[in-house]
């Protein structure tokens, strides 16, 4: 078994096995010539040596005899010895004194050792002699090898040539490859852009996409870096500059009561400023684990809404707001479990903001099935002022908030609640309330499986 070096290298990798292949098959040509011809050389050696002693048969007289010295006395490895016998076993013809061949014979072919040599003997026996006609195989194996090895002398010659040959096809063919390692050295370390497919081979072309779609996530997560920066720099601006006018005005407080109301101030400040850079670190989560691709799994989106339910409902009793769980249908989806807990969180949050104290917040989880298959319907209902129909699609943009809203708020809330849906594949809409009058927030997401389950709940109120 031939045994190839190991090469890193696609094109030493090649040569090393043509010449391994060129190599196997002189072998096995060369095998196949010389047992050809070895046997076409025992064919026609064999009728020589048959026609050979029946030419003899027909012309020698009854009573001949040939001394055993003189012309004769040939050397082993001519390429025939005769004799001739006659019947009464008296030897008269030998052609080659030093082999000597058997008085008692078989007639017919036999092959026979004499003098260190192996030799092929024809008998035949006439009405006065028997004629034995003998050849050294040496002489035929000799032949077998000169053929052989002129079938095999083309394919040595020529392994070379073929070896050029792969060398240049090999390094044509991976010249597209050399141009895409060429286009990846030279960039810089911000350019992103996809590389040429151009003329790649098929058994390269995957790779070049797969590095394509690389480049292409790296990008976007690049540019949702810097998205994030500008946006939480510009949102940042605000809310300590007004720190710091409050903290001026609370040094230059000139009694007891301007202080304690620049106190409060500064305190109001201090929350906006906090819940806008805790929105930012949501926001910044989210899109980390977006851009790394987290692993979904099977959740229960009616335990996330009352998990989260509990959650808000101190800030709901603060304000005596009655926040209660509608409906909640088990419906499995597959989805990531803290994304969807920050979306839910950030729905009641939001409706809880902007609801009057004393007013309802209703949060639902229903069965959804229509003519495009089995969903999920997640929704948030309030009674606040809710949110014109102009302004609907603007609330979602990140830091917008409507012009004239009392409260206040990053514009983060609703951004993040879109991120989250267009993560999971999800439709979000914001419409009216028909019941409560507010805003009605709903996010339909895809159903693993519509589980059995004995009854939803229905008007559970949490406050």
């Amino acid at each position: 078994m031939i045994r190839l070096p190991r090469a890193h290298s696609l094109r030493a990798r090649l040569l090393w096995l043509l010449i391994a292949a060129i190599t196997l098959a002189a072998i096995v040509q060369g095998g196949l010539a010389y047992r050809s011809a070895l046997a076409e050389a025992d064919q026609i050696f064999d009728y020589h040596m048959q026609q050979m002693a029946l030419s003899l048969r027909s012309g020698l007289p009854v009573t001949v005899t040939v001394p055993m010295d003189g012309p004769g006395d040939a050397r082993p490895g001519d390429e025939f010895a005769v004799q001739v016998w006659t019947t009464g076993g008296l030897l008269v013809f030998r052609s080659n004194l030093r082999v000597p061949l058997p008085t008692r014979v078989v007639l017919g072919f036999a092959d026979m050792r004499a003098e260190g040599a192996t030799y092929r003997v024809y008998s035949l026996a006439s009405a006065t002699h028997v004629i034995q006609v003998a050849q050294d195989l040496a002489v035929r194996r000799r032949m077998a090898g000169n053929l052989a090895l002129r079938a095999v002398l083309p394919t040595a010659v020529m392994g070379p040539v073929l070896l050029l040959i792969v060398w240049w096809a090999v390094g044509a063919s991976l010249a597209p490859v050399a141009r895409v390692r060429r286009q990846v050295a030279l960039r810089q370390p911000d350019e992103l852009s996809d590389v040429d497919e151009h003329g790649v081979p098929d058994e390269v072309q995957p790779l070049v996409r797969e590095m394509n779609l690389l480049f292409g996530r790296v990008r976007h997560a690049f540019d949702a870096q810097k998205s994030f920066v500008a946006d939480a720099a510009h949102e940042l601006r605000s809310p300590l500059a007004a720190l710091k006018l409050q903290v001026q005005g609370l040094q230059r407080a000139p009694d007891d009561e301007a202080r304690t109301v620049a106190v409060n101030r500064l305190s109001a400040g201090i929350d906006r400023a906090t819940r806008l850079v805790d929105q930012l670190l949501v926001l910044a989560r989210h899109q980390a684990s977006d851009a790394h691709g987290a692993k979904a799994e099977p959740l229960s989106l009616a335990d996330i809404a009352r998990l989260e339910l509990g959650e808000a409902l101190p800030h709901a009793q603060a304000r005596r707001i009655d926040l209660g769980l509608e409906q909640a249908d088990e419906v499995a989806v597959n989805g990531q479990r803290e994304a969807l807990r920050i979306l839910v969180r950030n729905l009641l949050d939001n409706a809880l903001k902007y609801t009057p104290e004393g007013g309802v917040v209703d949060l639902a989880v229903r069965r959804d099935i229509d003519g495009t298959g089995d969903g999920v319907v997640l929704s948030v209902e309030d009674s606040g002022p809710g949110i014109h129909e102009e302004d609907r699609e603007r609330v979602l943009d990140r830091f917008y908030r409507v012009p004239g809203t009392a409260s206040t708020g990053s514009g983060l809330g609703l951004a993040i609640v879109k991120a989250v849906a267009d993560m999971h594949g999800g439709q979000l809409m914001l419409s009216r309330a028909e019941r409560l009058g507010g805003l009605r927030v709903s996010l339909r997401l895809p159903a693993l499986a519509l589980a059995p389950h004995p009854a939803p709940e229905q008007g559970l109120r949490k406050g």
